[in-house]
């Protein structure tokens, strides 16, 4: 690891894709197997790190207008990954200081990092929960989750980057149901999603030799269709400009993109359930 050495429990002979990102976004949490990975990514879709800079930069408008314009003041960040900074809760709570924010993954390594997750500001709180996105009820009867969050509550579930690494045999959809069933009425889901859906033949193509690079490693990368990613935010309301490219979602004034014109991001949305 560029920064800390080797921690006890992690296999840093594959890639990870939580490494991966962190490399992308010039993070220092990764291992060579890490590097390599996400430089043949790179040396196939140059414009890589900025669709992960881009995504990151939607999270960040996205919570924003959460607590801002909805109201919301309640997040569950599922697969929240190596902690980068501004976190999640410290977007929120900038706006809100009463935020509450319950952060669950399933890496080991993200464990080793929860401890950035946890400064919350005195008027709100942060929780870390170590859980399986594929099992919901393992989230969301925790006693973490229960003892931070109110469900009876809205709460913003935040799924960003998360999905396509679930395979079609694992019942995404079904998964992401079984979340956003036991949230109350005016809950929002916020996701984004990598897609395989561009105008130009020669990015998609690309796209699928990412997805063959990534399951070199060991991990399945599912590039879903528009349609496909639309499916997610089935019974819900899309917030206004639904669902579009990342870079796409309600730019802030005078706000630069990396990305050239046609150049994809992931697709990414709001929706409120009703």
């Amino acid at each position: 690891m560029t920064a800390e050495g080797q921690i006890p429990g992690i296999d840093t002979t594959k890639p990870h894709s939580a490494r991966m990102y962190d490399y992308y976004l010039g993070g220092k949490t990764h291992y060579e197997a890490d590097v390599q990975a996400a430089e043949a990514v790179l040396a196939t879709v140059p414009f890589a790190g900025a669709m992960a800079r881009a995504n990151r930069d939607f999270m960040i408008r996205a919570t924003r207008w959460l607590v801002g314009q909805a109201g919301v003041r309640q997040f569950l960040d599922i697969g929240s990954g190596i902690p980068t900074e501004p976190n999640l809760h410290q977007v929120a709570q900038s706006v809100a200081p009463e935020t509450r924010v319950v952060y669950t993954d399933n890496d080991p390594i993200v464990l080793q990092y929860a401890q950035a997750l946890l400064h919350s500001t005195p008027q709100g709180r942060t929780a870390y929960l170590q859980a399986d996105a594929a099992k919901p009820e393992t989230i969301l009867d925790s006693g973490e989750l229960r003892s931070t969050l109110d469900l009876s509550r809205p709460v913003a579930l935040s799924v960003n980057a998360l999905f396509h690494f679930v395979p079609d045999d694992w019942g995404p959809y079904e998964i992401l149901a079984g979340l956003m069933d036991r949230l109350p009425s005016g809950s929002y889901l916020c996701l984004s999603h990598a897609t395989a859906e561009v105008d130009d033949p020669e990015l998609a193509e690309l796209g699928r030799k990412v997805e063959e690079i990534y399951a070199k490693g060991g991990t399945t990368l599912r590039l879903r269709e528009r349609t496909g990613i639309a499916r997610f935010f089935d019974g819900l309301e899309l917030v206004d400009p639904g669902l579009v490219m990342a870079h796409h979602w309600r730019p802030e004034p005078g706000q630069v993109t990396e990305l050239e014109e046609g150049q994809p991001s992931m697709l990414a949305g709001i929706a409120r359930k009703p």
